[in-house]
This record gives C-alpha cells, sequence and structure tokens, in this order.
C-alpha cells in the first residue's frame, strides 16, 4: 500500500522545493507531486535525504574512548592497531551483534540511513572456523534488520601481516583466509543479503600490506561474477609509513600501484588516501573511482589531511565514513572536512564552488551521492525512482539558526551544536520518531552491560 509524505520544504536532487507531497510504494518514491494530497502525513520540519556511511569498523565502536591514554609523545597509528588487536580477542559473535546493534541505532537517529560495514572479523576467538564461514557477517546482517538501517556488508580479505608477503601475526589471527575459503564466505554472504531488505554485498581486500596481486585479482574476479556492480573497498596510503613500505616493495606508491594494477571504475571506494600525490588524485579521479574520506578517524589516529579542496576542484567524487566510531555523526565529519582544509589553507569556506555557493549544502548532496556510489545504492537524493532514505529537521532548533535554503545546511553543519534530526526514514520506513528508537534502551542497557564486561 502506498503511503504518502507531505513536506512543507524538501531538499530533492534539483534543489529546495516547498510543499511537496512524495508518494512511496514499496520503500521507493514513485511520485512527487506539487502541493498537498488529501491523507498524506506531515513531515514534522524540513526533510533532506539520508547520508551514506561509506566506512565502518562495527566491532570499534566498543573500544572508542580505550586508547586515548598516550604513551609520551611516542603513540601512533600502530601502537593504536596493537591495543585494538588485544580487545578483539574477547569478542563473540553475540557481542558483535550487541555492539553493531548499539551502533546502528546511533548512526540512524545522528542522520545515517545506510552503512558500509568493512567487516574483518571473521573467526571465532581462537582463530578457528566457525561452523559457518559466515556467523561474524550473519551478526552484521542481524545488527542491521534489528536497527533497520540499510547495509552494504563488506568482508574483509586479509591475508599478510605485511608487504613481502609476511605472515599473519597472532592479533590479526580472526582476520585471516584463503582466498579458496574467503570467496566461499562472499557467496555465503550473497545468499543472506537475498534474503535481508535493503542490504547488499560487495568486498574489501584490506590493504596492499594485508594482499598481494593474486588474492586481489582473484578476489575481484569471484565477486564481479556475482555481481558485476558489487562495491570494492580498500584501505590505502593511510599512513606515511605505508606508503614508504610500498615503495620500498613494489618501487610504487599505493594508489599509483593500485592504477597500475587494478581495474578502478565507479564502483571502488580507496579508503582515506590520505597521502596521495597530484599524479594519484588525477588518477583517482580519472578511473571515477570514490575516495573514501574520514576526517574523525583520521584526525584521531593522526593519518593526516586528504587534499580535499584539490580533489573536489577537479570533479572528484568522495564519500564520509565514521570507520572507528570515535564519532558517529555525518555533521561532524563534514564540519571537520572543511575545517582541516581551512586549517591547512588558512582560508575559509573553501568545500563550495560556483554553481554551489553554499558550502553545507554542497558537502551534504555530494556526500550523500558519493555514499550512494559506494555502496552501490539506489540512494543519496530525493527523487522519483530513488529509496525513500530521509530525514526530517526540527524546525524549533532550526528557527534559531538561518534558515533560509541558501544557510539552512550551513547552519546544520557549522552552527548548531545539538541534534537537529528529529524523523528517520529508510526504505520508506520510520527508524527514529521524535527522536527516539524502538530498541534504543534495551539496546543501550545491553551494551553498557557488554562494555563493563569488557572492561573488567
Amino acid at each position: 500500500m502506498a503511503m504518502k509524505l507531505f513536506a512543507n520544504k524538501i531538499l530533492l536532487a534539483d534543489g529546495w522545493a516547498a510543499e511537496q507531497t512524495l508518494t512511496i510504494e514499496q520503500g521507493v518514491i514513485t511520485d512527487i507531486t506539487q502541493g498537498y494530497v488529501a491523507g498524506a502525513e506531515r513531515a514534522k520540519g524540513v526533510v533532506i535525504p539520508g547520508m551514506v556511511n561509506c566506512h565502518s569498523h562495527a566491532f570499534q565502536r566498543a573500544f572508542a574512548g580505550f586508547s586515548e591514554q598516550g604513551s609520551e609523545g611516542k603513540d601512533s597509528f600502530w601502537t593504536w592497531r596493537s591495543i585494538m588487536y588485544k580487545f578483539i580477542e574477547q569478542l563473540s559473535a553475540k557481542d558483535a551483534q550487541v555492539i553493531a546493534t548499539q551502533l546502528y541505532i546511533e548512526m540512524l537517529k545522528m542522520g545515517y540511513t545506510r552503512v558500509a560495514e568493512f567487516h574483518y572479523l571473521h573467526h571465532d576467538i581462537d582463530g578457528g572456523n566457525y561452523p559457518h564461514l559466515s556467523a561474524m557477517a550473519q551478526a552484521i546482517f542481524s545488527a542491521a534488520k534489528q536497527s533497520g538501517i540499510g547495509l552494504t556488508l563488506l568482508p574483509v580479505l586479509y591475508r599478510f601481516s605485511g608487504f613481502g608477503p609476511k605472515a599473519p601475526n597472532d592479533g590479526q589471527k580472526r582476520f585471516i583466509n584463503s582466498v579458496e575459503q574467503f570467496n566461499h564466505l562472499i557467496t555465503e554472504c550473497f545468499e543472506i543479503a537475498s534474503t535481508h531488505d535493503n542490504s547488499n554485498v560487495g568486498i574489501a581486500p584490506h590493504s596492499l600490506r594485508a594482499v598481494d596481486k593474486d588474492s586481489l585479482s582473484a578476489a575481484v574476479t569471484h565477486v564481479r561474477a556475482l555481481d558485476a556492480n558489487a562495491p570494492i573497498h580498500i584501505h590505502i596510503a593511510e599512513q606515511q609509513k605505508e606508503v614508504d613500505d610500498c615503495i620500498e616493495h613494489y618501487g610504487q606508491r599505493p594508489v599509483q600501484w593500485l592504477l597500475n594494477n587494478a581495474d578502478l571504475d565507479k564502483h571502488w571506494c580507496l579508503i582515506h588516501a590520505t597521502h596521495i600525490n597530484e599524479e594519484e588524485r588525477q588518477g583517482i579521479i580519472s578511473s571515477q573511482a570514490i575516495a573514501g574520506i574520514c576526517p574523525t578517524t583520521e584526525a584521531n589516529l593522526g593519518d593526516g589531511i586528504f587534499p580535499t579542496d584539490e580533489f573536489l576542484l577537479e570533479n572528484g567524487t568522495f564519500a564520509i565514513g565514521s570507520d572507528s566510531h570515535i564519532s558517529v555523526n555525518p555533521i561532524e565529519e563534514l564540519r571537520w572536512l572543511e575545517y582541516a582544509q581551512r586549517l591547512s589553507k588558512q582560508q575559509r569556506a573553501l568545500l563550495a564552488n560556483s554553481e554551489q555557493k553554499s558550502v553545507g549544502l554542497n558537502l551534504w548532496q555530494r556526500a550523500a551521492l558519493g555514499g550512494a556510489q559506494s555502496t552501490n545504492s539506489n540512494t543519496g537524493e530525493l527523487a522519483v525512482g530513488k529509496q525513500a532514505d530521509l530525514l526530517v529537521l526540527d524546525d524549533k532548533q532550526l528557527r534559531l539558526f538561518a534558515h533560509d535554503d541558501d544557510h539552512l545546511l550551513d547552519s546544520v553543519i557549522f552552527a548548531s551544536q545539538q541534534n537537529l534530526i528529529q524523523d528517520v526514514m529508510v526504505f520508506g520506513r520510520w527508524a527514529i520518531q521524535d527522536g527516539k528508537h524502538a530498541l534504543e534502551q534495551v539496546s543501550a542497557d545491553d551494551f553498557a552491560e557488554l562494555l563493563a564486561k569488557l572492561s573488567a
């Protein structure tokens, strides 16, 4: 049965519009009509497209806050990683589902309507296989279903501990698969996805230090046989040490090697790509691959700053992700995406252009569309034929800031310190209403209990 939703103000694919009624059938917008249509539900505020989270490690939500103790100026991404390895030794499949459910509810409340889960916790606590290889993946699917968020699952191929290739270390034992076993896992995940609404599957070769050319090629070939448009995400050039090690091993920088050895296309998402030169930047754009930028995590880990200003000036496509979930807030990701450029360039309002002078509007629209591309999902904008993934903003709070069409999303991203999202619809169903999720109290209690156990 069709649902109708009327909005006094709505951000459609071609810009702001007033007094529009959406007709939604089976989760998809089938008609947009000027004016109020009898029987339509009235949105309680301004309606904008939902945001896509292009990069998530769900289990790391439980780790947030455990790694900020410092080590006399010697702390880095690599020391953080060692702490994280010890943390995950405790997590069961049930624990993973509890964490992911809590995380996905938090994402929904902050405006993410879909998540790309870069999922690499595959095996049992001792590193042995579960009876079903997809047991941990099933926990993620179940969490997405419970929360109501859209899911793009990206099982991670992880084979080595470093260039060489180097044998995996003990902390990585729960990640490791042979190529054959990994491809079997992917097939199982496609089967699970076929029974879950609003979900799909791709792959995530972890990084060039964790896969070699043959295993990368074999994994891509397998997933492309299952879905020619399956998303492929990879960590790349996140840390300067990774760049140096890649040059030493391959004689090429990481993105340079990838451009020369993999058939990148619009379904590839290069996560971080922090340390790239001009040639690599232009190569990413020419290939139509997406840059998956995670500003709060990149800041937290001391990764560096992606050259977003130059990338967007050359019409590159980007998406945002919350990665380690030190923050679960797309507004903060977009704010720091802009602020990092301001700090490095000592200028203001950099991530806008002559066609769209509002930084906030430009960033929201481009990030949502890039996130949709990165997940091969029918999302990212509100138009006929697109999924009804949308957010309703709180008019009572918006009225306290500049809120005409030219300034509304600037105020949302740069001025307000409160969560302005009142209602969230995913695939035509309300997941958040009046700022609440139906399972949020139960989920929070389960998560708090688990956190107490993990920190004991």
